[in-house]
C-alpha cells in the first residue's frame, strides 16, 4: 500500500503524522477528522517557494470553504496566509483566526448587500462579479464615507478603470400607452436636461403598469428633477386622465409654487387631454418624442426602481396591497432615507433641506 508521507501502519493502526488514530477515536469518537498541521503548513511553504522562483510578488490565498477548522486558519496564517472566503461567517473566522484584512478577498457570485457592506467597512478586498455589484459598492462607499465612516473609496474607481466600464442601467421600452402624433404642437422644452438649479423648476410625471391577482392598478408619479423627489402620486384601477389630473393639483398645492415651471411627460392620451392642459395653467407642458422614453428617464428609471427594489418582492393581491406597498416605499424610504448618487448620495428630502439652508445663509449674507 501507497501512503502518503504523513501516514503509516503500524501493528494494524493507522497513524497520522505519529499519532495513532485508533487511540484518537477512542478518545474523541466517530466520526473524527484528523487533519496534519505539520504537512499542511508544509505544503503551504512548498507552494509559495515554487511561486516565488518566479516573481518575489507573491500572496496565497487559503479557501475558508474547504476547512473552516480555526486551528488550520491559525496555523496558515502564522505562515502568512491569506484567504479567499464566501460568506460572512468564513470572513470573520479568517479575521478572529489571525489573517489581516488586508489579505482577505471576498469572493462568490452571490454577495448580498450586507456581505458587501461588512467587507467594504472592514477594507476587505472584493472580487467584482457584475456591473450591478460594482454599483453596489460605490453606493455603500458613498453611504458609510457620509456617516463620516472611513473607507477605502479609491477602490471602487481602481476597479472600473481597470475593468474598463461604467455602471448604468437600460430599462427595456415597452410601449403602453397611445401615443398620439402631434410632433408640430406637442414640444420638448426639457430637452434632455434633467439636472435643473433649483426645486420646482422642472417637473416630470409618468404611468406604470403594476400586476396584481385582480387585474392590473396603474401608478402615475410626478417627480422634481432637481432632488428626484416624488412630489405626488396616484394609484387607480383605470387609465382615465382624471388621475393624472388630480395628481398634477396633488402636486401644485403640496409644492404650492406659483412660479412658471415645465412638466414632461410622454405623449400618453391621458397627457395631452383637455382637461389635463386645463389642470396645468401656468405649468408648461413638455413633451417627449414618440417613441423615447429615454427623453424621461428619471421618472421612468424610478418606476423601474420601485418594481425592482420593493413590488416585484411581493406577490400583490390587490389594489390596496399594492397601495400600501407604494406608500411605503414612497413615502417612508424612497423621499427620505434612500441615498441617491444625483444628490450627492442624500435623500431626496436630505437634498432639498441642504439647498433651502444655503439659499437661506446666502439671502442672510445679501441682507
Amino acid at each position: 500500500m501507497n501512503l502518503p508521507e504523513s501516514l503509516s501502519v503500524s501493528g494494524g493502526h493507522l497513524f497520522c503524522g505519529g499519532a495513532d488514530c485508533v487511540s484518537l477515536a477512542e478518545k474523541f469518537g466517530t466520526p473524527l477528522y484528523v487533519t496534519n498541521e505539520n504537512h499542511v503548513t508544509g505544503n503551504f511553504r512548498r507552494y509559495e517557494a515554487a511561486l516565488k522562483k518566479y516573481t518575489d510578488n507573491v500572496q496565497l490565498l487559503y479557501a475558508a470553504k474547504a476547512n473552516e477548522n480555526p486551528i488550520i486558519i491559525q496555523s496558515l496564517a502564522r505562515e502568512g496566509a491569506g484567504a479567499d472566503v464566501f460568506s460572512l461567517g468564513e470572513m470573520r473566522a479568517a479575521l478572529e483566526a489571525g489573517i489581516p484584512a488586508g489579505i482577505l478577498l471576498f469572493n462568490g457570485s452571490s454577495k448580498t448587500k450586507a456581505d458587501l457592506r461588512a467587507a467594504i467597512e472592514k477594507d476587505i478586498m472584493i472580487s467584482v462579479d457584475s456591473v450591478d455589484e460594482l454599483r453596489q459598492i460605490d453606493a455603500i462607499t458613498k453611504e458609510l464615507k457620509k456617516r463620516g465612516i472611513k473607507v477605502a473609496e479609491k477602490t471602487v474607481g481602481n476597479y472600473m478603470r481597470e475593468m474598463k466600464i461604467k455602471a448604468h442601467y437600460v430599462k427595456p421600452y415597452v410601449k403602453t400607452t397611445v401615443d398620439p402624433d402631434f410632433d408640430n404642437r406637442l414640444k420638448n422644452l426639457l430637452n434632455e436636461q434633467f439636472n435643473p438649479e433649483k426645486p420646482n423648476a422642472v417637473w416630470c410625471t409618468d404611468i406604470t403598469y403594476i400586476h396584481t391577482e385582480k387585474g392590473f392598478v396603474y401608478l402615475t408619479s410626478i417627480m422634481d428633477l432637481f432632488s428626484r423627489r416624488i412630489i405626488a402620486w396616484r394609484l387607480s384601477e383605470t387609465l382615465e386622465a382624471k388621475w393624472v389630473v388630480e395628481c398634477v393639483l396633488e402636486a401644485k398645492e403640496l409644492r404650492r409654487t406659483i412660479q412658471p415651471l415645465v412638466l414632461h411627460s410622454d405623449r400618453g392620451s391621458q397627457y395631452v387631454s383637455r382637461t389635463y392642459i386645463e389642470a396645468l395653467n401656468n405649468i408648461m407642458p413638455s413633451y417627449s418624442q414618440k417613441a423615447s422614453p429615454w427623453q424621461n428617464a428619471c421618472i421612468e428609471s424610478f418606476h423601474a426602481l420601485i418594481k425592482r427594489e420593493w413590488l416585484y418582492c411581493f406577490k400583490i393581491k390587490d389594489f390596496n396591497h399594492a397601495y400600501r406597498l407604494i406608500f411605503e416605499y414612497i413615502e417612508t424610504f424612497y423621499n427620505t432615507v434612500r441615498s441617491h448618487s444625483h444628490c450627492g448620495y442624500l435623500s431626496p428630502q436630505e437634498y432639498e433641506e441642504y439647498y433651502y439652508t444655503q439659499l437661506k445663509k446666502s439671502l442672510a449674507k445679501a441682507g
